[in-house]
């Protein structure tokens, strides 16, 4: 068991603990961003919801901080205890079980939470709130851009909506800002705010010894909805969290694949789930997937639809969709570095990507590493194409679908159909 805590003020306990991040806005403090501990530009954010922001941060900090160790299926699980400040210890310790469990289900881990009073942060009530119809997730990726344009065309005359975007990386920071460019270009007056936060835990510890970096960290995406639901709470507003269905169910590409480089971001048991516990107490927790049994390729078929082709085929060129964020940092000659945000073309986002382009009829422009010669080495050690073709081949079983935990609105057979649709755009891109 690894003992970690989140303080908000320097003078708290760190006794006892194997980790401390510390987060009073200082200079000298754990954690890199422009975003204080009061949220304030975030505008302001409930009582509750400002707690699971600091649950949300302190358990990417540990994710983040504790290497995984073990083999095979099983070497991401790690037992971690973390406390957190939160405005109501005694509300927030009732649902400490069922936050590990679901904590657990999104990271691999086994997760214990402790709830102490918070006392150090002050929230200025005079902020005006957000107020838009709609508060949409917008990671700069093709579906947060297809959910955001979406969106933002079906507004009625004077709605508008706020985008929340994420990074604690610089190369995912410059896709959104483009893109967010490129959507309010295509639906001028729509866009009430965009929240870009970028928030990420610093190298070194407060003594100035290096943290561990365990570079899985699948809980960076709660970070993400934390932030979204915190700006949604201020109107109401159900927060989207855009991502097609196919992706969303996560279906195993093959063995190697049921460990941490599996995501359960948006997988629909998992955001259900949440929701309810986070309500339970009060806590704004309204999310809604409006793709959730759409494909990728089907997404993309609705932009060419609603644009016409040539604007889809730009607009969504313009979108991320590549695992590999840092490909400037590829191995090859200085001369031939790319700039961030480069697709590699043979990730399993970037085959799903080139796939959806096919198989909704779009255009696509996207540059990749994968048609250059000068990056075939570095091509040729990060494909996935081999796994995903035989993936594409090997059809999902009942048994696969029944093993996956659903939600109550989402049947297995509509999830067994949402899977053959996807695998076969897939299949159509890689025969």
């Amino acid at each position: 068991m690894t003992r970690l805590t989140l303080n908000l003020d320097a003078a708290d306990p760190v006794e006892g603990f194997d980790e401390v991040f510390l987060w009073d806005g200082g200079a000298e403090d754990s954690f890199k961003t422009r975003l204080d501990p009061a949220l304030m530009a975030l505008g302001p954010v409930p009582a509750l919801n400002a707690d699971f922001i600091y649950l949300a941060l302190a358990a990417y900090a540990a994710d983040h901080s504790v290497k995984r160790q073990g083999g095979g299926t099983n070497w991401n699980s790690r037992a971690l205890e973390l406390s957190v400040p939160v405005s109501d210890p005694a509300a927030w310790s009732n649902l400490a079980g069922d936050l590990g469990h679901v904590v657990g289900f999104l990271t691999g881990d086994d997760w214990t939470f402790e709830f102490r009073q918070l006392t150090a942060v002050t929230r200025t009530a005079s902020l005006v709130g957000d107020q838009s119809e709609r508060v949409v997730l917008f990671s700069g990726g093709a579906d947060s851009g297809t959910g955001a344009l979406l969106s933002a065309l079906a507004l009625q005359s004077g709605e508008t909506q706020t985008l929340v975007s994420h990074a604690s990386a610089s190369a995912a920071s410059s896709p959104q800002t483009t893109l967010s460019a490129a959507l309010e270009a295509l639906s001028p007056g729509t866009q009430a705010a965009h929240h870009a936060i970028f928030l990420s835990r610093k190298k070194r510890r407060l003594d100035g010894t290096l943290y561990a970096s365990e570079l899985s960290n699948r809980s960076r995406s709660l970070l993400f909805l934390a932030l979204g639901l915190g700006v949604a709470a201020q109107s109401g507003a159900p927060l989207r969290i855009p991502e097609n269905g196919f992706a969303s169910l996560n279906p195993p590409l093959g063995p190697e694949r049921l460990g941490s480089l599996s995501t359960r971001t948006t997988q629909p048991w998992f955001l259900w789930r949440l929701s309810e516990t986070l309500a339970s107490i009060g806590t704004h927790a309204l999310i809604e997937n409006p793709f959730q049994l759409i494909t990728k390729g089907e997404m993309f078929a609705e932009v060419k639809t609603r644009l016409g082709a040539t604007k889809a085929s730009k607009y969504l060129s313009e979108t991320n969709s590549c695992s590999h964020t840092n490909q400037q940092f590829a191995r090859v000659q200085k001369q031939d570095r790319v700039a961030s945000g480069t697709h590699c073309g043979v990730c399993f986002g970037c085959i799903v990507r080139r796939a959806s382009f096919r198989a909704g009829k779009v255009t696509d422009r996207t540059p990749y590493l994968s048609e250059n010669p000068v990056f075939a080495e570095y091509v040729a050690n990060n494909t996935v194409l081999e796994a995903t073709r035989d993936f594409a081949f090997e059809p999902i079983s009942t048994g696969t679908i029944l093993s996956m935990p659903l939600p109550p609105n989402i049947s297995v057979t509509q999830a067994m159909d949402l899977c053959v649709r996807g695998q076969a755009e897939i299949r159509s891109f890689v025969q």
